[in-house]
């Protein structure tokens, strides 16, 4: 079965996604079993693949979007881990069509010499990378729903103390759901 995807990433990513002499593309494609075309000028990239493992070129293509929504490549690859994976919120859904409305929104995700986006990366577990209109979020599935919530509350316009307050309990309450899951598990 052969995989052919288009996906169009910023042209001030293109050079990322390349790496130094190419090295990022190469690993991507060696890791996946993909081979990447890439138009520097239209910034289209065409991820291509035809190997038994029918689930990597789709790998591929994440980690290829992740690039270009901001992550680092090293950051990017951590979606080769078969829990994580990448969504994408477009932040004019919050803003409509007003820049500065977009700009305000951006820098509460952000926060303070990045403290804001810091704190919700570390109580949810979460990458998460604020590029252009969108954010971009790499996780596991219950974190990213975390995370998600979290960015949805501030782009409303909730207090940042209330959305920690939110993220810190729900770690709580998944610490002790996994405590009670080992308490309960018969080692002997």
């Amino acid at each position: 079965m052969s995989f052919e995807k288009l996906i169009r990433i910023p042209a001030a990513r293109i050079a990322v996604l390349i790496g130094r002499n190419g090295q990022t593309k190469l690993e991507i494609e060696r890791s996946c079993s993909v081979k990447i075309l890439v138009d520097s000028r239209s910034g289209e990239v065409t991820i291509k693949g035809s190997g038994s493992d029918i689930t990597m070129p789709f790998r591929a293509a994440e980690i290829v979007s992740a690039i270009g929504r901001g992550f680092s490549p090293d950051t990017a690859m951590n979606l080769l881990d078969e829990e994580k994976s990448l969504h994408v919120i477009d932040l004019r859904e919050f803003a409509g069509r007003s820049p500065s409305h977009l700009e305000r929104i951006k820098g509460r995700i952000i926060g303070e010499g990045g403290k804001a986006r810091r704190n919700m990366e570390n109580l949810s577990g979460t990458q998460i990378s604020v590029y252009g209109r969108t954010v971009a979020v790499i996780g596991s599935i219950s974190s990213m729903r975390l995370a998600i919530d979290a960015i949805s509350s501030l782009s409303n316009g909730s207090m940042h103390g209330s959305v920690y307050g939110r993220l810190e309990s729900a770690r709580r309450r998944e610490k002790s759901e996994r405590m009670v899951l080992w308490e309960d598990q018969n080692v002997f």
